[in-house]
Order: structure tokens, then sequence, then C-alpha cells
């Protein structure tokens, strides 16, 4: 748990490098990377989405960043940016294929918020509508790595105008032990509202990521549809 409160405490300037309290950054060239051994694993895998603003032109002439606040940027923003402020709600979630064949999704939307002790041993630590400087997290039951098929690690854009061409947006997921794994969010797709991130499949008894960021313009059963799940899906909504 140490990189965990290491992140969390904004620690993030670690070297990039494989091994213990490094990290690595999954990228086209170099999309894997073991999570697990093959032997027991013990702990919880940490997953976190965040995000900022790309770099604009600020209403005095000077470049700034700001960090998006789902829900709580509005047209009456007080810093003004031009172009108007956006309304961003960006969403973690997971599909998930157990090997008892077992599907399902962990999602804020219909509040799927999972659980770590039972089935599918995935928790979401709930939907932060207001951004919070830590962004979105998700834990896995690492010990249960067995009982995992494939994780689909995902974002989606609920509510607002399409915005994964105005943000950097991040996904880091932090083991028990060894080095955290980043994939960024880094192309441009302006229509967008989904971007399969990861994809974490159990081969020969250990955990492997897979870097993906495959955009697609519809929601959740378009994303299904692309990586075969197999779910039924019907339009849900939030409560505010």
């Amino acid at each position: 748990m140490g990189a965990v409160w290491e992140f969390l405490r904004g620690e993030r300037n670690l070297p990039d490098v494989v091994g213990q309290g490094g990290k690595v950054i999954l990228t086209k060239s170099r999309p894997q990377h073991p999570i697990t051994g093959e032997g027991p694993t013990t702990g919880t895998l940490y997953v976190n989405l965040h995000w900022t603003a790309r770099i604009v032109q600020g209403s005095q002439g000077q470049l700034r960043r700001k960090l998006l606040q789902p829900r709580l940027l509005r047209q009456n923003d007080q810093d003004n940016f031009q172009g108007g402020a956006q309304n961003v709600d960006l969403d973690l979630a997971c599909m998930y294929e157990l090997t008892d064949g077992t599907r399902g999704v962990v999602q804020p939307l219909g509040k799927f918020f999972g659980d770590l002790q039972h089935p599918p041993y995935i928790k979401l630590s709930g939907d932060d509508q207001y951004g919070a400087p830590s962004g979105e997290s998700m834990y896995i039951n690492l010990e249960k790595k067995e009982l995992f098929k494939r994780l689909l690690i995902f974002v989606y854009i609920y509510d607002g105008t399409p915005a994964f061409e105005s943000t950097h947006a991040q996904i880091q997921i932090v083991p028990p032990t060894g080095p955290r794994i980043e994939v960024s969010l880094d192309q441009r797709e302006a229509a967008a509202r989904s971007c399969a991130v990861l994809l974490i499949e159990n081969v020969g008894g250990q955990l492997m990521a897979r870097r993906e960021v495959r955009y697609v313009h519809g929601f959740q059963a378009d994303l299904d549809r692309l990586y075969g799940f197999g779910m039924q899906w019907q339009r849900g909504y939030k409560e505010e």
C-alpha cells in the first residue's frame, strides 16, 4: 500500500524505470506489462483516473492549465476561459469476465459499484461528480486473480460535450509491489464518448496488462461489441 499512499500524497515524480517504486509507461511500441507473477498474490490493485485541461488561452492573454471539474465548470465559471467552460463528467469503469463465465460491469451509472470481498472482487470508490484532484479510483482484489479471465478498464463521458480532445487524461494502476503502470489518453478524438484504455487478461496464471486506447463514438454497448462480452444494455441515468 506504500505506493498507493505516495500517489495520494502527490509524490508522482518517480523515475521512468522498471522496479520497486518506479513506473512503466505503456505505449504503442511497448503495450504490455505483467501486473502479477505466476505464484500466489496478496493485496489490492489500485486503479486511478485523473485528468487536466490542455493548455488554453486565458482571458488576459496568458497560457493556463486548469483541472477539469465534472459538473462544476459552468458558463459562469469565474476563470472565464475563451470559448466557454465545459460541463464534463468523466467516469472510470470496468467490464469483467470471470473464469466461471460470469460477465458484468462496475461503473457509476446504475450504481454498479461492485464488491471487493465478493464477486466480481472489483470495487469502485464512488462517482466523484465534482472533480476532486485525486480523480476517480477503483480497487481490484488480487488475491482472487485466478478467478479473473479478463478485465477491460474504460472511460466514458456520461454528461456534457465530448472532451477527450481537450483533456490530458491518464489511467494509473498501482500494484502492491513493483512499478506503477501508466496509460495516457493522448490521441485527438474530438467526437469520441468512450475509450477502452487497458485490457487485463489472465495469461498462464498471471495478470497481464495491455494498452488499448481505442476510442468509440458510442457508449458501453459499442465497447461491448468491440470486445465481445455479449451483455445486454439499456439507456441509464444518474441521480443528481
